[in-house]
């Protein structure tokens, strides 16, 4: 068979992700608790959105950063979860090799753009507490729009580099991903070649985007809680943890799975324990995201409260 004959066969195959197959008594459950998760996210961040637009008080560097993750944790279930609920709900599991494609390469490219959003918040974060004096100069909004641009822009460049390596490789016969989505170390499973030169780029670029990001936001929140410890006003200490508390909460709950996912081999990684980990980053932590940020935070009721007079 020529190039192109093998091009259009592999265009025209099917994966077949088996997701959660092997607990079928799990799968009805799995469903329900799944759909639940999902439509918390998109009527939480949906909230947000809508709320950080429509109040001019909270057209702040903060809020605008909040924004940009509320969309991108709504982009970033809704290219994995709608599939996962149809395999779950029907007999078929089966997802086309353009679908994965596709899907491997939006989340992989989401996921990149949060490390380095998160990353922007803390820096926004740092200078409220630190720099407040030089505070609107620092974020100026030009300035916040060029950070959020970068954010997007990396994030979609690394994707498109794991995306091209990762189909490159030739398959074997079967094409049964043992995951609920496609997934770069799900993939490299069932190739027929060494696949360690893929590994390695997976590990480089994963500690560029995770443990780089994560060593900045922990300096940030290192130099702000000495400025914290600094501070002789009660009010002060109270409005500084609420700020930075709940961006604290997020960054572990996106950044400690995502390291147990990507910074060893995925012949490293136990297959059933993976799909465990992937699912709480990828449903249960985009919608406690909202919950975390609006609780007890005063300029939110305060919003809703203006919106509704």
């Amino acid at each position: 068979m020529n190039d192109d004959g093998k091009k259009n066969a592999t265009s025209e195959a099917q994966f077949v992700l088996l997701g959660f197959s092997d607990w079928p008594q799990l799968e009805l459950v799995l469903f329900v608790v799944i759909l639940m998760f999902y439509l918390m996210t998109l009527i939480g961040n949906l909230f947000i959105i809508i709320l950080s637009y429509l109040d001019s008080h909270l057209h702040t560097p903060m809020y605008f950063f909040l924004s940009n993750l509320s969309f991108l944790d709504l982009c970033y279930t809704t290219s994995s979860i709608p599939q996962l609920l149809v395999n779950l709900w029907g007999p078929e599991k089966t997802i086309s090799y353009n679908g994965c494609m596709i899907q491997l390469y939006f989340v992989l490219a989401l996921g990149s753009t949060e490390c380095v959003l998160l990353m922007v918040m803390s820096y926004d974060r740092y200078a409220a507490v630190c720099r407040p004096l030089h505070y609107t100069v620092l974020m100026h909004p030009s300035f916040c729009q060029l950070l959020a641009v970068a954010s997007w822009v990396s994030g979609f460049t690394n994707s498109a580099l794991h995306s091209f390596f990762t189909f490159w490789v030739p398959l074997c016969g079967h094409r049964q991903v043992d995951h609920f989505f496609c997934e770069v170390p799900a993939l490299l499973r069932l190739s027929c070649i060494d696949t360690r030169a893929n590994e390695l780029t997976l590990m480089v670029t994963s500690s560029i985007f995770v443990l780089i990001p994560l060593i900045l936001i922990l300096s940030s929140y290192g130099a702000i809680a000495r400025a914290v410890l600094r501070m002789q006003s009660t009010t002060g200490l109270q409005k500084v943890f609420g700020m930075c508390g709940a961006h604290l909460m997020v960054v572990s709950l996106f950044f400690i799975p995502a390291m147990c996912i990507y910074l060893q081999p995925p012949s490293g990684n136990s297959q059933d324990q993976g799909k465990f980990i992937a699912l709480f980053y990828t449903v249960v932590t985009p919608s406690l995201n909202p919950l975390i940020y609006t609780l007890r935070n005063r300029d939110v009721r305060g919003a809703v409260k203006r919106l509704w007079q």
